[in-house]
This record gives C-alpha cells, structure tokens and sequence, in this order.
C-alpha cells in the first residue's frame, strides 16, 4: 500500500484583517489549504487579491488575525518573532521580487548569508557551487549593482536555495524581468526544484509561470479558489474551478 504524501503546509480558517481609519478591512477570507512535499503551486490572482498577503503568513513573516498556519508540523500562528525566524532558518528560502541583495556585499556573500547565519559549514564552497548552476561563477566578486537585474534575480534564487530548505516561497520572480530572462529564471526555478526535491508554492500574475505547477490556487478579493490542473504531454491545460474556501 502507498503512503499518504506528506504535509509540509497546512493552513486552516486563516483569515487577515487591518484596522484601517477605524474600519476593518477584511484582506483574507478564512482560508483552508494543504500542500504536500515536494509539491509546486502557484498562488494567482489580480492585483489587490490578497496573494502577496496570504504567501507572507503562510512563510512566517507576517501572522493571521485568526486560524492556524503550520508549516513542517510548527505552529507559526502561535510562535513569535524569534521563534519563526528559526523555523525560516531551518526550513524556509523566500525570493522576493525586489530581489533584497545586500548592496555592500558581492554576489558569493549574498548567497553565503543564510548559511552563516544558520552556522552551516562549508557555505564558501557551497555558494560557489550555486552560483556555477545559476552561470554565474564569473560573477562571484561583483557587488549588486554591477549586475543586471535577471543576475540579481539569479543571486537571489542561490541565496534562497543555500540552506536546503524544505520550502521555497517567491513572490513574483519573474516579475521585473525581461520575458528571455524570465523564461531562464523559470527554468532555473524548476530545474532547482525538481533536483533539491523543494517544495516550491510561487505567486505569480504570470499564467505561463502558474501553468508550469503542479497546481494551481486563485485568490480573489481575499477568496482562496482551487484551481483543477490537468497536464498533458505536451502543454499546461487548466479546465473547471473548485471552490475550496468560501467566505
């Protein structure tokens, strides 16, 4: 008999509210989803939707006002700052879309930050070895602001996969970019992916990006739908939503 797939992420009646000029905005609707190790989905949706805001509870950089978020079983709605910055150490890589490079160290240093400040050995070696599969191995000196923005992007994707993580969130990667250099990061994304075996849950406004996950969710007005994906040999075919959380 097969085994369950095991559940990296959990989610259940999430919901996120601010109080805005004495009135409660309501960004996300109470929210259930589970994803699986090993798994890539796409969080897609308009401008406003709630996706940015949903990718950032469900990495531990921002909590829910009410319901439960656990990511490798640690119950991050519960824990405070410090303690889900060490569950992030331990088991989270995020790509931010502005790319967040330190301006005053090079491309090697960027990518060696994480390990350092995880005390994992050998991070010299190892941002060297990530850089050499971004192509990069040339620019290892170089400081951010001698590199264009998809090198950047390509610092940024080896600092986020440095420590191993069990997860990988990004937030529109591809997002400033030119659409060759976008399609190399693409492939770059997943090549990492698939060979690290990381879990990789992305947002992205980009239906080509979204139609190359395994799945895909939709957010709307705050509203998490279930998109129902079905691959063929030869393209991304995505037919008939299903609601899976409902205000």
């Amino acid at each position: 008999m097969q085994s369950a797939p095991e559940i990296i992420l959990k989610v259940n009646a999430l919901t996120k509210s601010v109080l805005l000029e004495e009135k409660t905005l309501e960004l996300l609707q109470p929210i259930e989803l589970s994803v699986n190790a090993g798994e890539s989905l796409a969080i897609v949706g308009s401008s406003g939707s709630g996706k940015t805001t949903l990718l950032s509870i469900l990495a531990g950089l921002d909590v829910p006002t009410k319901g439960q978020v656990y990511l490798k079983n640690y119950p991050l709605h519960q824990l405070n700052e410090e303690q889900r910055s060490q569950v992030r150490a331990e088991h989270v890589g995020f790509i931010f879309q502005q790319f967040l490079l330190v301006n005053s160290l090079t491309a090697l240093e960027n990518v060696m930050l994480p390990a350092e400040l995880a005390n994992l050995p050998d991070a010299k070696a190892k941002g060297l070895d990530l850089l050499k599969q971004v192509g990069l191995a040339q620019r290892a000196d170089h400081y951010p602001s001698q590199l264009s923005g998809g090198e950047q992007q390509r610092v940024a994707i080896a600092r986020a996969f440095i420590t191993r993580p069990d997860i990988l969130f990004a937030d529109e990667p591809t997002g400033n970019l030119d659409s060759k250099t976008g399609k190399h990061i693409e492939d770059l994304l997943f090549e990492l992916n698939e060979k690290l075996g990381t879990t990789l849950v992305l947002v992205t406004h980009d239906s080509k990006l979204a139609g190359r996950c395994k799945r895909q969710v939709e957010m709307d007005s705050g509203v998490l739908t279930e998109k129902l994906s079905v691959k063929s040999n030869e393209e991304d075919v995505s037919n008939s939503q299903t609601q899976s959380s409902i205000a």
